[in-house]
């Protein structure tokens, strides 16, 4: 066991701080109650990120992907639009050279942590999870915003943005407690749960011993055959957003089974204008029973920073170039003139 006398390192450090004021103090009875309705935590497929160090700390870019290699795709589009802006010209030379130097690192190799310009990035990995309760899952709380009108645009990564991984800010009672009990979780033996997944996940313990919450977000789940299950894997910032952008599917809309992309367009864009959101968290689509649900999530932590993605996460894709390169040698794809 290791002993760190008075001075806890940052990386290990969960500060929970009592706040008086009448916002918190409803906020946190919300949570209470919650927990109690609500006490099973459902993990949900790791989602996928980049993330950047500054001033010591790690701010998240985005947080969007359902594979780690779309995520360095996109961070190898970054330093694509970096590049495009920064000028041509011989005082910028050494600074363009190094993002032309990421983006071929990055189209040919699997990278999840690289310094560019002085600035270093990373692949990071969170972990989405759910309450359920007897009646299902936990739909969104009075204290959670959920302004009107929305007609946002985006998923959970657009509030992401920004969200500087900091383990060692204040937070409060609820979220503090949340914390402890996830931070020794991990999979267990039995279940549908591959050995290596398990694996990986005792051994993050280890690597990354501490949690940080991220911004909750809110989807659509549906009540079929008997139990809930998503209707919608996106996650919007605001349940109103939810509700606006996950309450029907292409599949309601398609007017037949042969119909063209304009028919479909058309459809769709009726549906768009016809349709209005409600305002509450449980409805029907169709006939089938829908609820706003809650989603949290989290990312591990470790001394040098947030989780990168693990060697059991799906990733089936290679880098662009390399995936390229083995189109080519099968005979799938010419040789470039």
């Amino acid at each position: 066991m290791t002993h760190y006398g008075k001075q806890v390192p940052d990386h290990l450090l969960i500060n929970i701080e009592q706040k008086d004021d009448p916002v918190s103090a409803v906020s946190e009875d919300d949570a209470r109650r919650r927990s109690l309705a609500y006490p099973k935590l459902m993990w949900g497929a790791p989602v996928f990120g980049r993330a950047e160090e500054v001033d010591h700390r790690w701010r998240i870019l985005s947080l969007l992907g359902d594979e780690p290699q779309g995520t360095r795709d996109d961070l190898g589009s970054h330093f694509r639009r970096l590049l495009s802006e920064t000028p041509d010209t011989a005082e910028k030379a050494a600074e363009r050279k190094e993002y032309e130097a990421a983006i071929r690192l990055l189209d040919w190799e699997v990278v999840n942590d690289l310094t560019v310009n002085g600035r270093r990035y990373r692949i990071i990995r969170a972990q989405p999870f759910i309450r359920m309760g007897p009646d299902g899952p936990e739909p969104p709380r009075p204290t959670d915003p959920d302004p009107r009108p929305t007609r946002q645009k985006g998923t959970l990564g657009t509030q992401m943005e920004g969200f500087v991984i900091d383990p060692g800010a204040s937070t409060g009672l609820a979220d503090g407690i949340l914390r402890m009990e996830l931070v020794p979780s991990f999979y267990k033996k039995g279940g549908i749960v591959p050995d290596d997944v398990r694996e990986d996940s005792r051994r993050a313990l280890v690597t990354h011993p501490n949690v940080v919450l991220l911004p909750v977000g809110f989807t659509i789940g549906e009540y079929v055959d008997g139990r809930w299950r998503p209707r919608s894997f996106s996650t919007y910032p605001t349940p109103q957003a939810a509700r606006e952008s996950a309450s029907f599917r292409f599949s309601d809309i398609v007017p037949h089974e042969n119909a063209s992309f304009e028919e479909i367009r058309a459809a769709y864009t009726r549906a768009r204008e016809e349709f209005e959101a409600p305002r509450t968290d449980e409805f029907e689509v169709k006939g089938v029973r829908c609820r706003v649900t809650r989603v949290e999530s989290f990312v591990r932590v470790g001394p040098d920073g947030p989780e990168t993605p693990r060697p059991s996460d799906w990733d089936p894709d290679p880098p662009p170039e390399l995936h390229f390169e083995q189109l080519r040698a099968e005979g799938q794809m010419p040789d470039p003139e």
